[in-house]
C-alpha cells in the first residue's frame, strides 16, 4: 500500500531544494506518493527578506551552505532583491502537477533561483522554465492569470497553514506525521516504516 508524503515547499526556501536528495532515495527504496504542496512563507503584502541585510548571510553561511555540501547540491545566495514573491510559479505548479510534471518543475525552479540566479517572480522567467519542461507558453500565460488557480492557491495556502498548522518549509506529514526541520532519507523511510508497522497492527 502506498504511503502519501505530503511536502509544502516555498521556492525561495534553499532547505526545501536541499531536503530533494532525501526524498529522491525514499522514492526510490519506499513505496511512497510525494506530493509537493504550496506554502509561502511572505504571502503579499508581507516584505519579502532581502540578501543584503544581516539575516541571511549569516544563514547561508552557519546552515545552509554546510547543509549544501553534506547532500551534494551546489547552491549560492541568490542576489535578488528582495527576494521574489512565489505566488505567480506556484500558480504554475498547478498546471505542472495536470501534466504530471510537478516535482521536475518544482527541481527546476529551485535550480534557476538558487544556482543561476534568476528572478522567479518573474513571469518571463517562469513562462523560459515552465517552456522548458514542454508545458505550452500560452498555457503558462493563462494559468498565471487565472482568477479561478489564484482562489485555489489561497485555498491551499489556507489548508497548509491552519488545517495543517505548518509554519515551516520544508513542511513534511507522511501519514499524518508531521516531521521538523530538513529530515534525512533514513529518518523519512524510519517514519514510513513505522506507519507501516502500525498499519499492520491494527489488522
Amino acid at each position: 500500500m502506498s504511503t502519501t508524503v505530503d511536502v509544502f515547499i516555498d521556492y525561495v526556501c534553499p532547505f526545501c531544494f536541499l531536503v530533494e536528495p532525501a526524498l529522491e532515495e525514499l522514492r526510490r527504496d519506499r513505496d511512497v506518493e510525494v506530493n509537493i504542496r504550496p506554502l509561502e512563507l511572505r504571502p503579499a503584502p508581507v516584505p519579502t527578506l532581502r540578501p543584503e541585510d544581516d539575516y541571511l548571510p549569516r544563514i547561508w553561511n552557519d546552515i545552509v551552505y554546510p547543509m549544501a555540501d553534506r547532500v551534494g547540491i551546489p547552491v549560492r545566495l541568490p542576489s535578488v532583491s528582495p527576494q521574489p514573491r512565489t505566488e505567480k510559479a506556484f500558480l504554475v505548479l498547478q498546471l505542472a502537477h495536470e501534466r504530471n510534471i510537478a516535482d521536475a518543475y518544482s527541481h527546476a525552479m529551485f535550480q534557476a533561483f538558487f544556482q543561476d540566479d534568476r528572478n522567479i517572480g518573474d513571469e518571463e522567467v517562469i513562462v523560459d522554465i515552465a517552456s522548458s519542461l514542454g508545458l505550452e507558453e500560452t498555457s503558462v500565460r493563462e494559468a498565471i492569470a487565472s482568477p479561478e488557480r489564484r482562489r485555489q492557491h489561497q485555498a491551499d495556502l489556507a489548508y497548509a497553514t491552519e488545517t495543517m498548522r505548518i509554519t515551516a518549509v520544508p513542511g513534511i506529514i507522511i501519514g499524518g506525521t508531521p516531521l521538523q526541520g530538513t529530515p534525512s532519507a533514513t529518518r523519512l523511510k524510519e517514519t514510513v516504516d513505522a506507519l507501516a508497522t502500525s498499519r499492520g497492527c491494527e489488522l
